[in-house]
């Protein structure tokens, strides 16, 4: 059973309703297995840490699937390494795709630079739906205030695999993802202080100016916003929460 969360001084009602809704979502997923299976996916990314916060508190050993593209930057590493054992995690899985796939598709490191679809989808996208093959769902970071193609992200989102997405944070503002990370002393992924509020591999990502969405240093100066992951056959899956939220 979860304790009662440590707020922080002044969290008003609204704060407080999401910390305790989340908690239950979490417990009902991971403790209860009210959904089967169920897999963490984390990028170890600027906002990680209070997912996985809450992951840990629910369950340490929760399976937390780790994709390492080969082209991240180094500093996200090092931050898994510590925040894994600053939570205590005790089944973080690293996936990565083969090397002789690498040496097929992208041998000189560059296919990014002329496709970044097709980049994301053999570095990421296939790696992640072979991680996922013995799971019935699979938990995400994801939250509305994100960027514009994240504004209808719902609670549940039912996958045409038959995978169950379960975005816990979903209603979440960027206010009470700081609020948490100052409530439980999170570390913060290194680059944020440089102005990386989102942040993914090394060559696809740039620092973030005042006033722009914080996504916008992914694939800057192309139309791409997310990397695949959350597609339906082709289209991003942004639909509005499936009953139980």
């Amino acid at each position: 059973m979860l304790h009662e969360p440590i707020l922080p001084e002044g969290a008003d009602n609204g704060m407080q309703a999401r910390y305790a809704h989340t908690r239950d979502v979490l417990e009902k997923a991971l403790v209860d297995k009210a959904h089967g299976e169920i897999a963490v996916v984390s990028s170890f990314g600027a906002e990680s840490a209070v997912l996985l916060q809450l992951v840990a508190e629910a369950d340490p050993a929760t399976p937390v699937i780790f994709i390492d593209t080969r082209m991240l930057f180094a500093e996200t590493l090092d931050y898994k390494a510590d925040l894994v054992r600053h939570l205590g995690l005790t089944d973080v899985r690293t996936v990565a795709p083969n090397g002789a796939v690498i040496r097929e598709t992208d041998p000189f490191g560059r296919l990014h630079l002329t496709n970044t679809d097709a980049c994301c989808g053999f570095r990421k996208t296939h790696v992640l739906r072979d991680a996922l093959a013995g799971f019935d769902g699979w938990i995400t970071g994801r939250k509305r205030f994100q960027a514009e193609t994240r504004h209808n992200v719902g609670l549940y989102e039912p996958a045409s695999d038959g995978k169950l997405k379960i975005n816990p944070l979903a209603y979440w503002s960027k206010q009470d993802i700081d609020a948490h990370f100052v409530a439980f002393d999170l570390p913060q992924h290194p680059l944020v202080e440089h102005g990386y509020p989102s942040i993914g591999c090394a060559a696809c990502t740039s620092p973030v100016h005042k006033g722009e969405d914080i996504r916008a240093g992914r694939w800057r100066g192309s139309d791409k916003t997310e990397c695949g992951i959350h597609f339906e056959n082709g289209k991003l899956v942004r639909g509005a929460a499936a009953a139980g939220e």
